[in-house]
């Protein structure tokens, strides 16, 4: 149990929880267990591949908006540049984010990347090269997620921050223009 949780919080969105953990699992799942019943490596790489790709986008489009408030995308601009977008929810729908969810949002992506390393290793260990393939993709999308939410994690800090200032600026401002004008 984390300490840092208030006594009986639930997760606010069951649902979009098991949806962000369920394709993770099954990835992982599937890569690990596949070798138990499948002979063919297509097979492997094609659905475990798939199940990454389905998690990829379950991340991206669905649980971390509705678990963290978080949404990222990267487009290429008219000189042929690479330029990340990301959005968040105001200050005051960021305070309401439900701490469980954050948690295991944050949690889940980065111990599947630390997963996926792991499996690395091991294919390296064995000489499997073709299951390394698999692994390289489903360790880049996953590891994509992770510098996306985490990018864009940083801007909504530097948003909140520059909303801050101007409210406190502007305050100060308009505390100092009705004391002048009373004199």
């Amino acid at each position: 149990m984390d300490l840092n949780q208030p006594a009986g919080e639930n997760y606010a969105n069951p649902k979009t929880c098991f949806f962000h953990v369920l394709f993770k699992a099954a990835a992982l799942a599937f890569y690990i267990l596949s070798a138990l019943f499948f002979d063919g490596f297509v097979i492997i790489f094609v659905v475990t591949v798939l199940l990454a790709a389905l998690d990829f986008w379950v991340v991206k489009n669905v649980s971390g908006r509705i678990l963290v408030g978080l949404r990222w995308w990267n487009e290429i601009n008219d000189l042929g540049e690479s330029v990340w977008k990301f959005e968040c929810l105001d200050q005051e729908s960021l305070s309401r984010m439900n701490k469980k969810d954050s948690w295991l949002f944050w949690w889940t992506l980065y111990l599947s990347a630390v997963a996926w390393i792991f499996l690395g290793i091991f294919s390296l260990i064995r000489f499997q090269a073709d299951y390394l393939l698999v692994v390289g993709v489903c360790l880049s999308l996953n590891i994509a997620n992770i510098i996306g939410f985490t990018k864009c994690r940083k801007d909504a800090k530097k948003q909140i921050q520059a909303f801050a200032s101007q409210t406190i600026a502007s305050h100060v401002s308009s505390t100092l223009q009705s004391a002048f004008s009373v004199v």
